[in-house]
C-alpha cells in the first residue's frame, strides 16, 4: 500500500481527481462536471464519495477527441 501512495503521478496507471483532470486537460472542473451528466467527457468511477480517473482513460478520451475533431465532428 505504501508502494501506491508513492507512485510518479506521471505514470499511465495514475489515479487523477477532477482538478488533476482539469489542470490537465486545461478545462475548467465545471465543464467536467457537465460532461460528466451529459455521459460525454472522460470515464470516471467513484470510490467512497470521491470521483476519480485513470490517467489513461483521460488520455484516451483526448485521443478521441482529437481523431472525431480531425472528421469535422466536434
Amino acid at each position: 500500500m505504501t508502494e501506491y501512495l508513492h507512485r510518479d503521478p506521471t505514470r499511465r496507471d495514475a489515479l487523477l481527481t477532477i482538478e488533476e483532470v482539469a489542470d490537465l486537460i486545461r478545462m475548467p472542473v465545471a465543464s467536467l462536471r457537465y460532461w460528466r451528466v451529459l455521459g460525454t467527457g472522460p470515464r470516471g468511477f467513484i470510490i467512497g464519495r470521491r470521483l476519480r480517473y485513470w490517467r489513461q482513460d483521460v488520455m484516451d478520451w483526448l485521443d478521441e477527441q482529437r481523431e472525431s475533431a480531425g472528421r469535422g465532428v466536434a
